[in-house]
């Protein structure tokens, strides 16, 4: 049942203390996802009354300890695994991720499906973001990403590359510089038999980097492009057992975003 939360500032506080369920907040952290660097002097005073709130809101019937928790130097939230999002999110993704590893791509579709539906629209999508919230969405957003891309993965190499098509035109034209979308959507046309449009695909590529950032495609793409222009048997799905996958069909991990 939705809890009523008041302000929006009430919200960044139970926000940041969900990103982190389970450990102690400090209050200088509470104070700074709230206000920034504008703190006025009754900030502390003012957070220990949205914490009071919070407490009165998240009580249930029967409970004899609060959710919401007092700690020397700050607040925790108590809360079971499967109650926040995030962490069910975490916990399907780790599972996905490992069968991925250990190519059973069945599995890993499944698990990486039921992570990726815990998310419904974007993070903290009605809580004020001030700097430190900020760089907490853009760091969800990149997780999810990740699991969206080796979602495909185990998707392509289960060989759903046509019905994998739409969906990565629609990913890639939302991010033109991610490079992993890209090399799936170059080797999900390569396998409908769209060697033509899975060049194209590279050459947009290109286009993207060399505009946006002054770069050239990385080096598994260049190779994944020459395999693609040669027809080389390696990218045939029949052809490539899972246990060899062919050095071009390895793309280099997105490098970590700098902190803010």
């Amino acid at each position: 049942m939705p809890v009523p939360l008041g302000s929006g500032r009430q919200r960044a506080v139970l926000a940041t203390l969900a990103l982190r369920a389970g450990r102690v907040v400090p209050a200088a952290e509470l104070v700074e996802s709230v206000w920034g660097d504008d703190a006025p002097p009754s900030a502390a005073a003012n957070l220990r009354g949205y914490v009071t709130a919070l407490r009165r809101a998240l009580g249930r019937a029967g409970e004899t300890e609060p959710r919401l928790l007092a700690r020397p130097g700050g607040y925790l939230l108590r809360a079971r695994p499967e109650e926040v999002d995030l962490l069910v999110f975490e916990r399907l993704a780790a599972h996905g991720r490992t069968a991925l590893r250990a190519r059973d791509y069945g599995t890993a579709v499944a698990r990486l499906r039921r992570a990726l539906s815990c998310w419904r629209g974007r993070a903290l999508a009605d809580v004020p973001l001030g700097p430190r919230l900020d760089t907490e969405t853009v760091r969800l957003e990149e997780s999810r990403l990740a699991v969206v891309e080796h979602c495909l993965e185990a998707r392509l190499a289960l060989g759903d590359h046509a019905a994998a098509v739409p969906e990565l035109r629609g990913l890639v034209a939302a991010h033109p510089l991610r490079e992993r979308l890209w090399f799936h959507l170059m080797l999900a046309l390569y396998r409908s038999g769209r060697q033509a449009d899975a060049l194209a695909a590279y050459t947009r590529l290109r286009a993207h980097l060399a505009e946006d950032l002054g770069l050239a495609p990385s080096p598994e793409l260049r190779r994944l492009e020459h395999a693609i222009l040669r027809a080389d048997p390696a990218l045939d799905l029949r052809s490539t057992p899972s246990a060899h996958r062919p050095r071009c069909l390895r793309p280099r991990p997105r490098p970590r975003p700098r902190p803010r």
